[in-house]
């Protein structure tokens, strides 16, 4: 069994397995350690839930080489229209109008996670899976992770593992980044997220909405075969009563927080819930180990940054990993950490506060403040200049530009 490794991935989520992937056809040494297999009901980050790709995450994914798989079961965003609730004036975005194929993409977790596994299978990384991370001895030029393999099952087996840099996908609650004692912040928003497939009775034309309430954004995202991935965002004391409605209840109580721009609300598929924090780091590396996705910034889903932040992440420490490997660089460097945290120091706090933000203002019922948006809102739509900077944020094309954003491979050429 192989145990010495170059790059060590801590998380097989859509996170850790897209940055397995953007690794896999260097000629290095990838591990990745997974608590569940791919194809187990359980594993929670390829469920039935939809997410949502920028045109900047269709870029980095394209460089990955795998775009043209995702794009096959993906619905393409056309335009967005934003709008709050209770008053006059609306954002709206194009593809048109910003000159580009899609806005962003919808694609179900489950279909992203196939892609996924499909590229990983056929390639050189060793999955270590169902793995759970015990222990992180520190030395010098490597870190020897203990791992525990198949926990649940009467057949457990240890080993030890070596790399030269650790990489930690492991969620907002990383158990490696507390092991590696790198602390994270976190906010409770007191808000909770309810996510279900809806149907509407007239069709959505590959156009999304974010609609602010006085309890927070309502999110509806256009999929195949006229359904939209709903995420409403509800207050702490409000979730439960609307979990608790028959599809009918739902449905209508729905149509009332949204508004009826697409006619009525003709179908719930079932219903999940999450509760709502943001989290993130002040540091992004330690000794030969560096934070990426959820472990370095979990963040609201107004907006839909979360995954494509992290694919960002993933853009600049695949470059960095990349260029270390050509110039015959330890890979765990201290150089190659401090390159990355610095790339990804301006677009993370940016990321954070556009977000953060948005929740504050928009989740809100004062008077004064409420048509305050309104006039900003009719701004944006009215003026160039300000459209185009709220597009290129939502598609994820203000932060530096690595080969894997603009759409090109890691390297120039094979090796």
């Amino acid at each position: 069994m192989q145990t010495a490794f170059d790059v060590l991935i801590v998380g097989g989520g859509m996170v850790g397995a897209s940055l397995a992937v953007a690794l896999k056809d260097l000629p290095i040494k990838v591990g990745v350690i997974e608590a569940y297999p791919f194809e187990a009901l359980q594993q929670p980050a390829y469920d039935d839930r939809a997410i949502a790709l920028s045109y900047g995450a269709g870029q980095i994914l394209r460089g990955m080489g795998v775009w043209s798989s995702i794009e096959a079961v993906a619905t393409p965003i056309d335009s967005i229209h934003v709008s709050d609730r209770g008053h006059f004036g609306a954002t709206r975005l194009s593809a048109k109008q910003q000159k580009v194929p899609a806005l962003g993409y919808l694609i179900q977790s489950r279909d992203y996670g196939s892609v996924l596994q499909r590229e990983l299978v056929h390639s050189d990384v060793t999955l270590f899976q169902p793995a759970q991370v015990c222990s992180i001895e520190d030395a010098d030029d490597t870190l020897t992770v203990s791992i525990s393999q198949n926990a649940d099952t009467d057949v457990v087996s240890e080993a030890r593992l070596s790399t030269k840099l650790l990489i930690a996908c492991d969620g907002a609650n990383s158990k490696v980044r507390d092991m590696v004692g790198i602390e994270a912040k976190q906010h409770d928003y007191q808000q909770v997220a309810v996510v279900a497939n809806v149907t509407t009775q007239k069709p959505h034309n590959n156009q999304a909405f974010e609609r602010f309430t006085e309890q927070g954004p309502i999110a509806l995202l256009p999929m195949s075969e006229n359904r939209s991935s709903l995420v409403w965002t509800l207050g702490v004391e409000h979730y439960e009563a609307v979990l608790a409605l028959d599809d009918a209840g739902f449905l209508k109580a729905l149509g009332e927080a949204f508004g009826y721009r697409l006619g009525r609300f003709v179908k719930a598929g079932k219903r999940s819930f999450f509760p709502l924090k943001l989290t993130s780091v002040e540091q992004f590396t330690t000794h030969r180990v560096a934070v990426i996705g959820n472990a370095a910034h979990a963040l609201h889903p107004v907006a839909g940054q979360g995954l494509n932040l992290a694919l960002r992440d993933i853009a600049d420490l695949a470059s960095q990993i990349a260029e270390s490997m050509l110039g015959d660089d330890d890979l765990g460097s201290a150089k190659l950490l401090d390159a990355y945290a610095t790339h990804r120091k301006n677009d993370t706090n940016r990321t954070i506060r556009y977000t953060d933000s948005l929740v504050k203002i928009f989740s809100n019922d004062q008077f004064l403040l409420g048509h305050a948006r309104a006039v900003g809102l009719m701004m944006v739509d009215r003026l160039p200049p300000l459209r185009r900077l709220l597009a290129k944020q939502s598609m994820g094309m203000t932060h530096r530009q690595s080969r894997l954003s603009r759409g090109l491979p890691l390297l120039e050429k094979q090796l």
